[in-house]
């Protein structure tokens, strides 16, 4: 029987998803600016067997015409937000056993600069970090917020994070050999130098020459989640990735998603079971039935189509509310224009492949009002909601779920409370929860480092001769 893991999605801002919800008397996300929410989550978190707490990130915003909406701003839809990495130890060091996964991107920092921000988080977090690698999005007033020209392409920006990932990976797995920190003060020895290797480094996108300054942290490598279900986003999974969020629409494309990553990684000569796969789910769950459809309405209650609007443009570049209701999206092209290089999963949902019709406009707006970016919506009682969970893992392989609250705390805390114990009394989870480093807890394997089938495991440092 699988093994359900489960993390939480959130951002280090007013609320997840693009949706509205902080005005709510339920919500407790207005606190964001302070440590006093985090703790207090990641906490809960930890002492009900969660495997780790997810922070999305990134520099960017919605944007219409070139310009932040008043909705964003009134609304607080993608906006405005800080930087999670900085909360990490700070919640490291409230917990004992719980991961924390981070969003960064591929297309502004150096390799260098992460591989030393990551490397740093392992050690601080005792090898509890994991790194969501992003391409990007946003990208358009990301471009202009740092100066740039122009956005790069969708697969010209995944070609460019398969090098940013390999050299992030040479510097973590090629430089210091095990040992050669030593530390010894009776010795006067901190670090062997002949343990210590060069890394030169020369690619079409990033040169670097000289050592890691950051000595081998408990992981070396952090563990490597990647999101996104774009065709060349779901190569770049199978390549790099050992845990990998998909996009939930329906459950054949959840499945098919998952089958399809699952196939590239064996082609690459990976064990396909090691990837864990997990899918966005917002969980709406209260002792009975009609008591989680109420909650639920008062959520859904706050949503309109400038909020639905104003995310998916964030997210896309696409203003839908610019747009024919009554014509698909390829009115885009239609009319001249690419349909877009930007949230290229949130683009290809509502363009099929397989021959049924494409949504109008107007139906897109009605199937992401309250849902957002998010992924799957269940609402239930317990039972129910344990129901649904078994039986989507049963028939789409995922490995579990990334649970995105709607009112912050309050929701996971009701997840805690009434389904963890359900899941476990039917042995999808542990009795115990799992401990170790981050990788160990998610693979489920003894060891802290890089699987031998993995990639990165060619980057290992080759060993001084005696």
């Amino acid at each position: 029987m699988k093994q359900i893991r489960l993390g939480v999605f959130e951002v280090a801002g007013p609320q997840v998803g693009g949706t509205l919800s902080w005005s709510h008397p339920r919500s407790d996300s207005l606190g964001y600016h302070g440590l006093d929410l985090w703790i207090g989550m990641a906490k809960l978190l930890d002492a009900a067997g969660f495997d780790f707490l997810f922070f999305a990130d990134g520099f960017g915003y919605p944007s219409v015409d070139g310009d932040l909406p008043e909705t964003a701003a009134r609304g607080g839809i993608n906006f405005p937000g800080m930087d999670p990495a900085l909360l990490i130890p700070t919640l490291a060091r409230e917990t004992e056993r719980l991961g924390f996964v981070v969003t960064s991107s591929t297309g502004l920092d150096h390799p260098v600069q992460s591989a030393r921000r990551f490397a740093t988080l392992d050690h601080l977090t005792g090898g509890r970090i994991g790194w969501n690698i992003v391409t990007g999005a946003s990208q358009n007033t990301v471009a202009e917020l740092f100066g740039h020209d122009q956005m790069r392409g969708h697969d010209a920006r995944y070609d460019q994070a398969d090098e940013y990932v390999d050299l992030a990976m040479t510097l973590w797995e090629g430089c210091w050999e095990d040992g050669a920190f030593r530390g010894d003060a009776e010795a006067g020895v901190l670090a062997d130098r002949d343990r210590i290797h060069r890394v030169e480094f020369a690619g079409e996108h990033f040169r670097s020459s000289g050592y890691f300054t950051v000595a081998p942290s408990p992981q070396r490598t952090p563990v490597l989640f990647q999101a996104g279900t774009s065709d060349r986003g779901r190569a770049y999974a199978a390549r790099n990735a050992e845990c990998v969020f998909v996009q939930g629409t329906t459950v054949p494309k959840t499945a098919g998603n998952v089958a399809d990553i699952r196939a590239k990684a064996a082609a690459l000569g990976r064990d396909p079971e090691s990837v864990k796969i997990m899918v966005g789910l917002t969980v709406t769950v209260a002792p009975t039935h009609d008591e989680a459809v109420a909650l639920r309405k008062e959520f859904d209650d706050l949503q309109t189509d400038e909020v639905v609007a104003v995310l998916y443009a964030g997210n896309t570049g696409i203003d839908l509310l610019s747009l024919d209701p009554s014509r698909d999206l390829t009115q885009l092209q239609d009319d001249g224009g690419p349909v877009g290089q930007m949230g290229q999963s949130n683009i290809d949902r509502f363009l099929p492949k397989d021959g049924s019709p494409a949504p109008t406009v107007r139906e897109i707006l009605d199937d992401l009002r309250g849902k957002g970016t998010r992924g799957l919506q269940l609402v239930g009682d317990p039972v129910e909601v344990a129901d649904e969970l078994e039986r989507l893992v049963d028939e789409t392989d995922l490995d579990g779920f990334l649970i995105e609250p709607i009112f912050g705390t309050a929701d996971l805390a009701d997840f805690a409370d009434l389904v963890v114990p359900e899941l476990r009394r039917r042995g999808r989870m542990p009795a115990e929860p799992a401990t170790g480093t981050l990788r160990e807890q998610m693979l489920g394997r003894p060891g802290a480092h890089l699987s031998a089938d993995h990639p990165g495991a060619r980057f290992a440092v080759v060993p001084a001769t005696v």
